[in-house]
C-alpha cells in the first residue's frame, strides 16, 4: 500500500513538474512554402497559452490561435478561443502528446519543435490577463472580464502578447506582440509583429505601471499618442 502511494506521489509530482515546465515562453524559426523566413512563438501562462506566427524580418503577421490549456500524462489538451486560420476551431479541443525538457518543445508526430526564450523571468507580470477596467476624467470604468468580447494579454518573462476577439461569435478583432521589461516602475514593449498595422513592427512603446490589489494598474500614451489608463486582471 504505502509502496501504490508513493508510485502514485511521484507520478503526480512528475506530471506538475511536467506541467510547470511549459511555463514560459518557446520559439521556432521555420520557412514558408514560399521560402519567407518565419517566426513562431508560444507563450504558457499557468493555464492559458498563445502560439503566433510572423514573418522575421518584416514582422508581418501571419496567424494566431489559443486559449485554455491542460497537461495529462504527456498529453496536451487546449481549448480554442481564438484562431486566425481556421475559425470552426473555436470552442473545440484539440489533444497532442508533446516531449518536453529544460530546453526543448516537441510536438510528436509533427514538424513542431520549439527552443526555450524563458521561465516566466525576469518580467514582473507573467500570466494571463484580461482587460477589466479603464480610468477616465478621474473614474474607474468596470469592465465584466466574463462577456464573451475579450482582451487579453498573455506574458512570459520577456515576451507579451494582446488579443481582442469574441468567444461567442468566433471574432478575432486584432493582436500584436513582442518583447517587454519592468524596471523601475516602468514597463515597456518593443513590438515585433501588430496584425492591423505593420508599420507598428519596430516601435517601443514605454508606459507607468504599478500592482494594486492584484491589478495590474498600466498608464501613459498609447501608440497613437492618446493619453491612457487600463486596469487588468488576472485570469484564474
Amino acid at each position: 500500500m504505502k509502496n501504490a502511494i508513493l508510485i502514485i506521489s511521484s507520478l503526480f509530482f512528475s506530471v506538475s513538474m511536467l506541467a510547470q515546465s511549459l511555463i514560459g515562453a518557446w520559439e521556432m524559426n521555420h520557412t514558408s512554402k514560399s521560402g519567407t523566413q518565419l517566426k513562431s512563438v508560444v507563450v504558457f501562462s499557468d493555464c492559458y497559452q498563445v502560439i503566433s506566427t510572423f514573418e522575421a524580418a518584416t514582422g508581418k503577421f501571419i496567424s494566431t490561435n489559443g486559449g485554455t490549456w491542460k497537461l495529462t500524462g504527456d498529453t496536451i489538451t487546449e481549448k480554442v478561443e481564438f484562431h486566425t486560420t481556421n475559425v470552426e476551431k473555436v470552442g473545440t479541443e484539440v489533444s497532442f502528446k508533446v516531449v518536453v525538457n529544460d530546453s526543448i518543445l516537441k510536438a510528436v508526430g509533427s514538424d513542431l519543435e520549439l527552443k526555450r526564450i524563458d521561465k516566466g523571468l525576469p518580467g514582473k507580470l507573467p500570466g494571463a490577463w484580461l482587460m477589466s477596467g479603464r480610468k477616465r476624467d478621474g473614474k474607474i470604468q468596470e469592465r465584466d472580464t466574463s462577456r464573451p468580447r475579450k482582451t487579453m494579454k498573455i506574458l512570459s518573462g520577456t515576451r507579451f502578447q494582446w488579443i481582442a476577439y469574441n468567444t461567442e461569435t468566433k471574432q478575432f478583432m486584432g493582436t500584436g506582440g513582442g518583447t517587454y521589461t519592468t524596471k523601475n516602475g516602468k514597463y515597456t514593449e518593443h513590438i515585433e509583429f501588430f496584425s492591423r498595422d505593420d508599420t507598428r513592427v519596430g516601435a517601443s512603446l514605454q508606459f507607468n505601471y504599478e500592482l494594486i490589489d492584484d491589478a495590474w494598474h498600466h498608464s501613459g500614451l498609447s501608440s497613437k499618442g492618446k493619453p491612457i489608463y487600463e486596469i487588468w486582471s488576472l485570469r484564474k
